[in-house]
C-alpha cells in the first residue's frame, strides 16, 4: 500500500537548497584552495606579530609621553623588524652553506684519504663484505645518480622555473597581505562585530563568538612567541657548542653563529625541525671535520633532551593544553595536507579547535538565548 507525502513549495526548496549550497562551498573551497592558504597564512602571521606589536606600541607610549596609540606605527615597525631579521639570518646562513660545501669539494681528497685510508681502504672494506672491487661500485654508482639528477634537470627546467616564480609571487602576496592585516585587522574585525550586532537578541551569541575568536588570536601568538623563544635558545646553545668545538678542531669560529642560526630557524618546525637542524649542522661540520661533527651530535641530542624535558616546558607552559599525541596526530595531517607550512601551523590550529571545544557549552546556551 503506498502513501503519498505532500509538502510544500517552500519546505521542498530548502530540501534541495542545503545539498546545493554544501556541494557549491565544496566546489568553492577545491577551486580557490591556493588563495584560502595564501590568505589564511598572511591571517597567522599577523596574529603572531601581535604580540610584538604590543611592545613596540608600549615602547611609543612610554617613551613619547602621550596616551595616543601609535597602532600603525607600531605594525609597520614591528613587521619591517621581522622583515629584516629573517632577510639577516637568510643572508647569513646562505653564504656559510655554500663557503662550507665548496671547501668540502676542495678538500675531499685530503679528508677522504685521512678518514677512510684513500681506495685503497675502501676496496679492503670491500673485501672484507665480499664485494671484489668497491672503487668501481661507487664509481658507477654516482655516475649514474649524476646522469639521473642531470637528466631531471634537463627535463623539468622550464617547470622549476614556472615553479620557482609562482613561488616568489606567493611570498610577496603573503608579504603584503601580513601587513595589511596588521594595519586594518582591528579596524575590520569592529566593523563586523557591530554589523552582526544588529539587534538586543544578537548580543549574547556575539559576545560568545568575540571571546572565542580572541582565545583563537592568543593560542597562535602565545604559541608562536614562546616557540621563537625556545628556538632563540636552542640557536645559542647550538652556536656556544660550535665555537667551543672551533677551539679544539679544524672548525672555523667564524660559523658557530650560522649554525646557531640554522637550528633556530628549523627549531620553528614543529617535533621534527629540532632533528633537521641539528643533522644539517652535523653535515656541515662533517665538511670541516668529521670529529667536530660527531661531538656535536652527540653533544646536541644530550642537550635537546634536556631541552625538551625542561626548558621547552617550563617558557612554553600549559598554553595550548594539548597532549603530545593530539599534537603529533595535528602535525601529520598538516604535513600530509599542506606539506611543510602545514607542519608549522597545525600546532596553534589545533590549539583553536581545543578552544572551540571548551566553548561548545557556551555555544549551545547562546543558541537558545
Amino acid at each position: 500500500m503506498s502513501k503519498v507525502i505532500e509538502t510544500d513549495l517552500k519546505t521542498f526548496v530548502k530540501f534541495w537548497l542545503v545539498p546545493l549550497g554544501i556541494f557549491l562551498v565544496g566546489l568553492f573551497v577545491i577551486s580557490a584552495k591556493t588563495a584560502l592558504i595564501v590568505i589564511g597564512l598572511s591571517i597567522f602571521l599577523a596574529l603572531a606579530l601581535k604580540p610584538l606589536v604590543r611592545k613596540v606600541n608600549g615602547f611609543f607610549v612610554k617613551h613619547f609621553g602621550t596616551e595616543k596609540k601609535h597602532q600603525t606605527a607600531s605594525a609597520i615597525l614591528a613587521y619591517l623588524i621581522v622583515v629584516i631579521v629573517i632577510g639577516g639570518i637568510i643572508a647569513v646562513i646562505g653564504p656559510v652553506v655554500v663557503t662550507e660545501t665548496s671547501k668540502f669539494i676542495q678538500n675531499f681528497p685530503e679528508t677522504f684519504e685521512k678518514t677512510f685510508g684513500g681506495w685503497e681502504g675502501i676496496n679492503e672494506f670491500g673485501r672484507k663484505i665480499g664485494v671484489a672491487d668497491l672503487h668501481a661500485e661507487i664509481t658507477r654508482s654516482l655516475n649514474d645518480l649524476s646522469n639521473n639528477i642531470l637528466g631531471f634537470l634537463g627535463n623539468n627546467l622550464v617547470a622549476s622555473v614556472g615553479g620557482v616564480a609562482d613561488v616568489v609571487m606567493k611570498i610577496v602576496l603573503i608579504l603584503v597581505l601580513t601587513l595589511l592585516f596588521l594595519l586594518e585587522g582591528p579596524s575590520l574585525m569592529g566593523a563586523f562585530w557591530r554589523a552582526v550586532a544588529s539587534g538586543e537578541d544578537d548580543k549574547k551569541p556575539v559576545s560568545v563568538a568575540k571571546r572565542i575568536v580572541s582565545r583563537m588570536a592568543n593560542v597562535v601568538s602565545t604559541y608562536v612567541s614562546r616557540q621563537t623563544i625556545v628556538a632563540a635558545i636552542d640557536g645559542c646553545a647550538s652556536a656556544s657548542i660550535v665555537f667551543v668545538l672551533s677551539l679544539f678542531t679544524d672548525v672555523g669560529s667564524n660559523i658557530a653563529i650560522p649554525m646557531g642560526l640554522i637550528t633556530m630557524s628549523f627549531y620553528l618546525i614543529p617535533m621534527f625541525g629540532q632533528f633537521i637542524g641539528g643533522s644539517l649542522v652535523t653535515v656541515l661540520l662533517f665538511f670541516s671535520s668529521p670529529l667536530a661533527a660527531v661531538i656535536f651530535a652527540v653533544i646536541y641530542i644530550v642537550y635537546s633532551q634536556i631541552e625538551n624535558n625542561m626548558i621547552a616546558p617550563k617558557i612554553q607552559g600549559s598554553a595550548l593544553k594539548l597532549p603530545a599525541v593530539m599534537i603529533l596526530v595535528a602535525i601529520v595531517f598538516g604535513m600530509y595536507m599542506f606539506g611543510l607550512l602545514g607542519a608549522i601551523i597545525a600546532v596553534p590550529i589545533a590549539g583553536c579547535i581545543r578552544v572551540i571545544a571548551d566553548e561548545y557549552p557556551n555555544i549551545k546556551a547562546a543558541r537558545r538565548a
